[in-house]
């Protein structure tokens, strides 16, 4: 037990590092290549955030843990909304973008649509309900690719870039970096994903109940990192894109690429925490009419973070 839970955190360690890693390797690269920093920004870093969840996703389907792979993906989007922006908007007040009022959070909302139709429904491919089938997946990454195309526009909008990407490495070093990114993040991935069965099985707790909870959370840390700096720094643009943007990459990026390796099935008690995702989504546009204008201020935060620990609590009363 000592072993497993010690690899577990280290885990954590490798898959945060490795994702960080990755990051300033290929940013490094991208930048050689004369590729725009704002371009960087939006793709290599939004992807490098998201590597986590992937990374988990892949290792927790390969081995037939589906339930650790949906409950991180959903466990993950709730937190972020629910504990990483709560968390933001005590530290700083947040004020939104008429961009990411109008476009990216609706687009958000009918991405978890989208997830939750394709799961209770069949394509005319499928033939099993309650899972995202080959199929699913290459709807989900069709609707991703449309994401991608208005990032894309945006960049060629915009002038503000973040400042972390902007860094230079020899080539040698910048290699270095992404072996050592892809290797942090391999072992991290597969120790999380054992040592989630193991807590699972030695407590007697579901492995979707770890999937929502310790491996969500655990998962989410790049983007409470980032978030919760961004907001202290009062740069708010990404402390709220960064949240948006993951809920988009996790649902539409990471589910469909891992339904395409595997067939990943869903549980009917899943679309509880499809609704939950939904409500907490919808949430961020119900403080935008309650609250200040364009603003996610600091009792929203306290709100949000409120409602998370209520659906943890609900989470082990249910288990």
């Amino acid at each position: 037990m000592l072993i497993t839970s010690v690899l577990f955190i280290v885990g954590f360690v490798l898959l945060i590092k490795g994702a960080d890693f990755l990051v300033q390797g290929a940013s490094s690269i991208a930048k050689t290549f004369g590729l725009s920093d704002l371009v960087i920004g939006l793709t290599i870093v939004s992807f490098g955030t998201s590597m986590p969840e992937l990374i988990v996703n892949i290792m927790a389907s390969i081995d037939g843990n589906s339930e650790i792979a949906v409950g991180n993906i959903l466990g993950s989007n709730i937190a972020n909304v629910l504990l990483i922006i709560g968390f933001s908007a005590i530290i700083a007040p947040l004020p939104l973008k008429s961009s990411t009022v109008l476009s990216e959070i609706p687009f958000s909302i009918a991405a978890i649509l989208l997830v939750g139709y394709l799961i209770n429904s069949e394509l005319p491919m499928d033939t099993i309900q309650h899972e995202l089938s080959f199929s699913d997946g290459a709807v989900l990454l069709f609707f991703f690719s449309l994401f991608m195309a208005y990032i894309f526009k945006i960049s060629r909008e915009k002038e503000a870039i973040p400042s972390d990407v902007t860094t230079s490495y020899s080539t040698k070093r910048s290699v270095l970096y992404i072996i050592l990114g892809c290797l942090g993040l391999f072992l991290g991935g597969k120790w999380i994903v054992d040592g989630a069965v193991y807590f699972s099985q030695m407590f007697g707790l579901s492995e979707s109940l770890i999937g929502l909870t310790v491996v969500a959370i655990g998962t989410s840390l790049p983007e409470l990192a980032t978030s919760a700096v961004a907001a202290f720094r009062k740069n708010t643009d990404i402390a709220i894109g960064n949240v948006v943007g993951s809920n988009i990459f996790n649902l539409l990026w990471i589910l469909g690429v891992s339904s395409l390796i595997k067939p990943l099935p869903f549980s009917p008690e899943n679309n509880s925490d499809i609704l939950v995702v939904l409500l907490s989504s919808s949430f961020l546009i119900i403080a935008l009419v309650i609250g200040k204008r364009n603003h996610i201020d600091r009792w929203n935060g306290l709100f949000f973070l409120l409602t998370y620990g209520s659906y943890l609590t609900y989470l082990v009363l249910k288990e």
